[in-house]
């Protein structure tokens, strides 16, 4: 074997562990109310509000009466898990109008006790909503939706990063929404919600994504839902399984019963073939298989008309016990399920990124140069070729399967692992569009939600890997979109 074939090798490993690792891009709970500062965003355009100038009639002759005093302005005091948004959105204001009454510079800056002067409000502001519901409700009524129940083939999905800034939500989501996509996929971190203690919930970001992501913009929500909190399992280097995995499944239940109508599919989990997804253990697919059923009947109970997606599998060859072959891993599932995923889930979750290889390259093509395509069947998009054939095996054919995750990186940085695999932005533009065209050619009827990564995360810089992944640059308020961006948006739907 020559040198540069077992460079390869090596570093094809390593990549094949990190280049669809589907980060979620969540920080330490800072955008929250605290003590500590955070960086200053400019509020969006879209968050502002336009005052409208009403009429008014002419008074009526009558008795001279006694001016009133003016009435005593409501006040509301910040509380912890509070953001200005949710704040903002409880008495039907704009983040603009509330910072305005208040002299607040940045809509980030805010700390727990801090008392709010709410704005054409008298005293006595309507109650807040309680962060402890251990039987949680429905929050205020808005669009809800019946999805059909299968996906056209396929669908059109972005992966971005909502959670923490109000202000680059707003602008990504009306990104997604003019390229004609029609998903966005975002992670909702069990442990920011459910993370002092089973059965305390707090909502209060999680109602604002869908709020915006639902409502405002009328997109289907992928949510990814993972990284258990101290509570149910401590001692993971990233995230893992929790010690009893009905605390899995109760957090789901609440969370599908709360966005019932709202959150069209959950992904149960992320990469469970990852050592480092799973605590750290060796990769079990038996046991991913018993928490998946768990989740399943739980989300189902919340929400029967939702979708359960089982977790995007990380593409790679092992070995173990670090990383499972991801067929050989999606093989065991199937094992452990006896054969059929009826009642496990309704669409199977698999990750394409495609490496060095253009979408329509097959695995024999790869393997047959590996010195340049990487040393695996894995390091293509058409991968996913080789899972569709193991669910067949077991003649799972009217299952259908959805991406949720894939792309091209343009790290060409001379020190990056990932620059062997590494294209041009042209190339990664090109081969975005083509691998649409190739799915909606070749993998029909099975083929479904195809999300492609990433709208990028405002935090990341040339610094971090992700970065070359993206479609946008994470710069705000200014929009900068890449070439990608602007050829998925031109592509025929």
């Amino acid at each position: 074997m020559n040198k540069k074939l077992t460079v390869l090798l090596i570093t094809g490993f390593l990549l094949a562990l990190t280049a669809c690792s589907g980060r979620s891009g969540n920080r330490p709970r800072s955008a929250t109310a605290t003590k500590a500062p955070r960086p200053t965003f400019t509020l969006a355009p879209e968050l502002r509000t336009t005052t409208i100038a009403v009429a008014e009639t002419a008074p009526t002759a009558g008795p001279p009466t006694a001016t009133p005093l003016p009435p005593k302005p409501a006040t509301y005091t910040i509380k912890t898990g509070d953001t200005l948004f949710s704040v903002a959105n409880k008495f039907g204001l704009s983040v603009d109008e509330l910072a305005r009454a208040n002299g607040i510079q940045d809509p980030n800056l805010i700390s727990v006790g801090q008392v709010l002067t709410i704005p054409g409000r008298q005293a006595t502001p309507p109650p807040a909503q309680a962060t402890a519901a251990p039987a949680p409700t429905q929050p205020a009524a808005s669009r809800s939706v019946q999805w059909p129940t299968r996906m056209a083939s396929p669908e059109y999905g972005m992966q971005a990063f909502l959670w923490w800034r109000a202000e680059t939500a707003d602008r990504d989501l009306n990104l997604i929404k003019d390229a004609g996509f029609g998903w966005v996929k975002q992670s909702f971190p069990w442990r920011e919600i459910e993370g002092t203690g089973k059965g305390q919930y707090d909502w209060s970001i999680s109602d604002r994504v869908v709020q915006m992501a639902h409502d405002r913009f009328g997109l289907d929500i992928l949510a990814r839902v993972d990284s258990q909190p101290d509570w149910a399992r401590q001692g993971c280097s990233m995230q893992g399984p929790p010690t009893n995995a009905q605390d899995y499944a109760d957090f789901l239940r609440a969370m599908a019963t709360r966005y019932r109508g709202k959150i069209r599919a959950y992904e149960v989990w992320n990469e469970p073939n990852l050592a480092r997804e799973w605590c750290d253990q060796p990769p079990d697919p038996a046991e991913y298989v018993r928490l998946l059923k768990l989740a399943y009947q739980a989300i189902k109970q919340g929400d029967p008309n939702t979708t359960v997606i089982s977790a995007g599998l990380s593409p790679t060859g092992g070995p173990m016990p670090i990383a499972m072959d991801d067929t050989e891993y999606l093989d065991k599932m199937y094992q452990a399920m006896g054969g059929s995923s009826k009642g496990y889930l309704d669409v199977l979750g698999v990750h394409a990124p495609g490496f060095k290889a253009p979408p329509e390259m097959s695995g024999d093509e790869v393997m047959a140069n590996p010195d340049v395509y990487g040393h695996g069947r894995w390091f293509t998009f058409r991968h996913v070729e080789d899972l569709r054939a193991v669910m067949e095996k077991y003649g799972d054919t009217g299952t259908q399967v959805a991406i949720l995750e894939f792309g091209w990186t343009v790290d060409d940085r001379p020190d990056s692992p990932y620059n062997w695999h590494h294209v041009s932005e042209e190339e990664q533009a090109d081969y975005f569009v083509r691998a649409y065209k190739w799915a909606g050619e070749h993998w029909k009827p099975w083929i479904g939600l195809m999300n492609l990564i990433y709208v990028c995360n405002p935090d990341w810089t040339r610094e971090d890997e992700q970065y070359y992944w993206c479609i946008t640059e994470p710069n705000y308020p200014q929009t900068i979109t890449r070439l990608a961006y602007d050829a998925l948006k031109a592509m025929p739907k």
